[in-house]
């Protein structure tokens, strides 16, 4: 495939809408060029919107369906300042939903009571209030909680767990859906793929809650579910893990016959298993390991490719010696890379404790640099293409300019999806009929595999094709909506012949795949 390129010397008069012939220009093969992290290409940037208990949004419940609308551009917006190009919005808290479920009745923290409607569909709003920025939108889902308290009284009279009183375990007060039930798992899983099939989002994520945390250590009664469905397991924690295996094979399955093109990703705390525990386990001596307290095997679901993209969940510094920083992203690196070996493409994110940066307590996160120093560790491990960073009001908050240091030193440019997943395809065609005014760009692309445009502006009138390797030169990228595009340079014109610039706009799929070059000069 071609990548057309629109050429436009700044500063000097041109022919309104003059079409532009586009010569060839191939980007290079990975590898070719030298190439400088800080300006990572192909990088995943997002932030957690969390609506539980209204942590980020709404921030609180009853207000307005404006005020809430305008608090989400405002996130949205914030994600844009800061070079992001993905948030991961929780939309389905605790067995019940931001948009008009049949499964689920609205979340409570919309309106302080749940099963009221508040006036809009949120989902809707925000996926269109995203792509309108060129976000992805990840829709966040929480499998089984079902309620903050341990009464089910206090859930709506149409709640499901009401009619269902036998798929519910109270655990350390909270109501939790039993993932041992198989009914449960088929429930838990329509009303994910209804939010799938009505609304276009990007992804479908989970985080670290499948069985609960230990707690206080009493047990999760599930008893009578395993006597009923557990007769081929050896053991109650083999079976439960089963559990969880079998509605994320079974969600993936799913997803890839209905929408193929969305992601499936797990941000799971970040310790499969202490090495002291299993011998290829992580060199750490964390108190909590998923595969034996959550009966969640994370690694199984990466080996076999049953997830797109996996985000641990790093909490700790460089320095913390129980769980450090550096060798649980190591440790990823090599399961992603032995999953890749057996011909699956999976995405590693990092997520990033940003609601500790600039806090008291640990020195460390005292740091206003600790974040910025993150990346600069998993810079020089490649398999890590992103970070994900909990949540947006720490974001926002900047504590100490942990934020700003952060997007300072490896957000300066923005940056397109990392190819991630098993999906098949190729590069969109290369954008057709390029013109110019000024410096306002315009071009038809009639690829319909194109979701967004590339702009890069490289100094001088011939690019080449190294100039494209890394983002040092791309400062913008645009929503496809429609066949014909345009784009105005914000940046200030120079008319002197010194300070030349080229423009080159690219297609890019919603896999992150880009087409390749071709420069039609001005």
């Amino acid at each position: 495939m071609g990548l057309a390129v629109l050429a436009l010397t700044t500063g000097i008069a041109a022919s309104p809408l003059a079409k532009a012939a586009a010569p060839q220009l191939d980007l290079p093969s990975p590898g070719t060029c030298p190439v400088d992290p800080r300006f990572e290409k192909h990088d995943f940037r997002a932030m957690w919107i969390a609506s539980v208990a209204n942590i980020d949004w709404p921030s609180r419940p009853g207000l307005s369906a404006g005020a809430q609308q305008a608090e989400l551009r405002s996130w949205l917006d914030l994600a844009v300042r800061n070079n992001f190009n993905a948030v991961v919005l929780q939309v389905r808290p605790a067995a019940d939903a931001i948009w008009p479920s049949p499964f689920e009745p609205w979340s409570i923290w919309l309106t302080g009571k749940q099963g009221q409607d508040p006036g809009y569909d949120p989902l809707g709003f925000a996926v269109d209030e995203a792509h309108k920025r060129n976000l992805d939108l990840h829709a966040w889902f929480n499998p089984y909680r079902v309620s903050m308290n341990g009464k089910l009284k206090k859930l709506a009279p149409s709640h499901p767990a009401r009619a269902h009183p036998d798929w519910v375990v109270r655990k350390d007060g909270k109501l939790y859906y039993n993932p041992g039930i198989p009914e449960v798992r088929e429930f838990v899983t329509n009303a994910i793929m209804d939010a799938v099939a009505r609304y276009d989002i990007d992804g479908v994520h989970f985080d670290d809650y499948f069985y609960p945390y230990p707690g206080s250590g009493r047990p999760f009664r599930d008893a009578k579910a395993f006597a009923a469905y557990g007769g081929a397991y050896s053991s109650k924690a083999n079976w439960r893990r089963a559990n969880i295996d079998a509605l994320i094979k079974g969600l993936h399955d799913r997803i890839n016959a209905v929408k193929p093109w969305v992601q499936f990703g797990v941000s799971p705390f970040a310790v499969w298993r202490n090495d002291s525990t299993h011998e290829e386990g992580s060199q750490t001596r964390a108190g909590i390991e998923t595969f034996d307290d959550l009966y969640a095997d994370t690694r199984l679901w990466v080996r076999e490719g049953w997830i797109d993209y996996v985000a641990p969940q790093i909490y700790w510094t460089r320095g913390f010696k129980i769980a450090r920083y550096g060798t649980i992203a190591r440790w990823w690196a090599r399961e992603v890379a032995a999953a890749a070996a057996l011909g699956h493409n999976v995405g590693l994110y990092i997520g990033e404790a940003t609601y500790r940066a600039g806090t008291k307590g640990d020195p460390q996160w005292r740091k206003r640099l600790e974040l910025s120093h993150h990346l600069a560790v998993t810079s020089g491990i490649p398999e890590v293409v992103g970070n994900i960073y909990f949540s947006a009001k720490d974001v926002l908050a900047d504590r100490r300019g942990t934020t700003t240091a952060l997007v300072q030193r490896w957000y300066s440019r923005p940056a397109l999806l990392p190819v991630v997943g098993d999906s098949q395809g190729s590069a969109p065609q290369e954008v057709t009929s390029v013109s110019r005014n000024g410096a306002s760009l315009n071009w038809t692309g009639s690829d319909p595999s194109a979701t967004s445009y590339a702009i890069y502006r490289v100094p001088g009138s011939s690019p080449g094709a190294c100039d494209l390797a890394d983002a040092r030169n791309l400062i913008a990228t645009v929503r496809r909506t429609g066949e014909a595009l345009s784009w105005t340079d914000p940046g200030k014109v120079s008319a002197d012949p010194a300070h030349l610039v080229t423009y080159v706009v690219t297609a890019v799929d919603r896999s992150g795949r880009e087409s390749a070059a071709a420069v039609a000069r001005g």
